[in-house]
């Protein structure tokens, strides 16, 4: 912590102290008084009462890192047996060597495990695995070559958290639900969830991550058919009047705000990604997502647009053959939406840089260099300069162009 945020600190202490030694004390006669008797110690405290919200606002945690946000991000998507393994030198040397500059680093994985082990006496010891044997080490290796480094929190798809907490989750009958994967998640309405998952995104700030990016900031895809028949608590959102698909968006919007919130004395910035079909829509009725309205409460917007996981979309019979066409036409639509806002986030868009095979013959493409390109391409045309590639194993395309327009 540096020497401002200690005198924010103490500043704070004191001013509550005073208020607890006279709280009978109205500050309304007191400057009265002061302005007739003059009297200077009492003028620096009315001073200090006027400022404190600012100088609260100002105390930010000092990680002892410093990362230098780049022209625009460009960055690829990394698990933690890659941060912690043998592939995490390759990728350096990839971002190195590339107009690359960023790396999204599970921090808590799909399956609601920390991707490393915390200290003894932390809450989320249960869940630490070794994946990332010396998260300091690895921090210290992205400042040296100066890679903005971005801490992925899955929020609410979480089977460890669901099991460990049943009445956090959903339930089928004495069960916690699964959907047909074997997953679980955890539910959105609730408080204590919401606490669970911005403090581990405290412990990813503390540790010198410069961005916060929340993904599965939802309810369960295909909810809306469930959710009359699970059971679950409504937490705060038990008396509300409107109906269950705005509780839902009331729900994820109002996290994403509270984490956003409580992510500030760190610094951080806050991200949130989100289904690409969202934007397409009023908001998405059976997980919670209101485009608009996730937009309106964070840093940057992280908009899933893999061509694969489209279907017949904006004209397009078969979107994964045809990745700038794509690209291009949600880009616009997305672009339109943002514009609509008083206070749009950066966006951020996810690529493609996978092939999806599964997708059936005459289905898909092999995606390599050229299919790389063409969606940043689309996005560059569009005026969207920052992007991240998803491959889920970690094994990017070489020899990418990655600023197709420069």
């Amino acid at each position: 912590m540096n020497n401002k945020s200690i005198f924010s600190v103490i500043s704070l202490i004191v001013f509550l102290l005073v208020l607890n030694l006279s709280p009978q004390h109205s500050f309304a006669e007191d400057e009265e008084s002061v302005k007739m008797n003059g009297t200077m110690p009492q003028k620096k405290f009315f001073d200090l009462k006027r400022e404190l919200p600012e100088v609260i606002n100002r105390f930010t945690f000092d990680s002892g890192y410093t990362f230098t946000y780049p022209d625009a991000v460009r960055g690829v998507y990394v698990t933690g047996h890659s941060a912690g393994g043998e592939r995490f030198d390759s990728l350096i040397n990839l971002i190195n060597g590339s107009d690359l500059n960023a790396m999204v680093i599970d921090i808590k994985d799909d399956w609601g495990n920390l991707t490393y082990i915390p200290e003894e006496n932390s809450p989320y010891s249960s869940i630490g695995k070794p994946y990332i044997k010396n998260p300091k080490t690895m921090m210290d290796t992205l400042q040296e070559n100066q890679i903005y480094p971005i801490a992925r929190v899955v929020v609410f798809k979480d089977t460890e958290l669901a099991n460990k907490k049943p009445e956090w989750s959903f339930k089928d009958g004495d069960k916690v639900w699964k959907n047909g994967r074997g997953e679980s998640f955890v539910n959105p309405f609730l408080k204590e969830v919401w606490d669970y998952n911005v403090d581990l995104a405290i412990e990813a700030a503390k540790m010198g991550f410069q961005e916060i990016q929340f993904d599965y900031v939802r309810f369960p895809e295909g909810f809306e058919t469930r959710d009359n028949e699970l059971s679950y608590n409504h937490g705060d959102y038990t008396d509300e009047s409107s109906e269950n698909v705005q509780k839902r968006v009331s729900a994820v919007t109002d996290f994403v705000a509270y984490a956003k919130d409580k992510l500030k004395p760190y610094g951080v910035k806050v991200s949130v990604d989100i289904f690409g079909y969202s934007a397409t829509l009023p908001e998405a009725p059976g997980i919670g997502q209101n485009f608009s309205k996730i937009s309106e409460n964070v840093d940057v917007i992280s908009s899933m647009i893999y061509p694969s996981h489209w279907t017949s979309y904006f004209g397009i019979a078969k979107p994964d053959l045809e990745p700038y066409k794509l690209v291009s036409e949600y880009a616009k639509l997305e672009n339109k939406k943002l514009g609509e806002l008083e206070s749009s986030p950066v966006s951020r868009p996810w690529l493609q840089d996978f092939t999806a095979s599964y997708l059936g013959s005459g289905n898909y493409l092999e995606y390599g260099k050229e299919e790389v390109e063409a969606q940043i391409k689309a996005l560059n045309e569009n005026g969207i300069d920052e992007f991240l590639l998803w491959n889920a194993g970690n094994s990017y395309t070489e020899d990418v162009d990655y600023t197709p327009l420069d």
